[in-house]
């Protein structure tokens, strides 16, 4: 008696829970890899935006012709350049006013390039709760289809004369291919998530310290005009 315990061949004989159980954890699996990959890309633009703008914006180049630069740009502006550029416009708006505390147009540029920064900060988190929700409930899920397979082989026991190994062996395995296969959709989508909250803490501290040195410039740009 030749049995066939190929994976494959495993969830082709699986029961149709058992066999949705493994569905579930195949597509969060794709769409983990897919926001694995994105988020790769996401990162990667974004540190090569903020050291390309920081490079132009170190070099002494004059503030005013460096927001007509990023403010000419077609589509959005990324990372560094939208706080730059919210905050910088807010002060040229605030400053033409006249007659204006230059304490008051300091915050107001501030809280341009706040709400700029939450917004990007938004845009990089977008989807890594997803990572952490496929990381944290994949093992569960795939216990919960083994758990099912194996109930349904203990029955099939039961009615069973003479129970063998080899003949409750494809069910038991069939039961444990859900628990291999929720485990291979929450390692990638764990290691996703750790990464690329690593990543997105060290960028938003960059991007902080951008506000705070720029913020430093503006006083010192709204103290000498007034």
């Amino acid at each position: 008696m030749s049995t066939d315990l190929s994976i494959f061949q495993l969830m082709l004989d699986a029961s149709i829970v058992v066999q949705l159980v493994m569905l579930l954890l195949i597509l969060a699996s794709l769409f983990s890899w897919t926001i694995i990959f994105v988020k790769g890309l996401t990162f990667k633009r974004a540190r090569e935006a903020a050291e390309q703008f920081e490079r132009r914006f170190w070099s002494g180049a004059e503030l005013g012709e460096l927001y007509k630069r990023v403010s000419a740009r077609r589509g959005k502006v990324p990372g560094m350049e939208a706080i730059f550029e919210a905050g910088f416009r807010e002060y040229v708006h605030l400053h033409k006013q006249g007659n204006v505390d230059p304490m008051s147009v300091l915050e107001g540029a501030q809280r341009a390039m706040r709400v700029a920064l939450n917004r990007e900060i938004e845009e990089l988190e977008m989807h890594l709760s997803f990572l952490a929700t496929v990381g944290s409930t994949s093992p569960y899920i795939g216990l919960f289809g083994t758990v099912w397979g194996i109930m349904n082989s203990f029955h099939a026991i039961g009615q069973m004369q003479n129970a063998t190994i080899a003949a409750v062996a494809p069910g038991i395995s069939e039961a444990l291919v859900a628990t291999a296969m929720g485990l291979f959709a929450a390692i990638p989508a764990v290691i996703g998530y750790n990464r690329y909250s690593n990543d997105l803490e060290r960028l938003v501290a960059r991007y902080d310290i951008f506000v705070e040195e720029f913020s430093t410039i503006l006083q010192r740009q709204a103290h000498n005009q007034n």
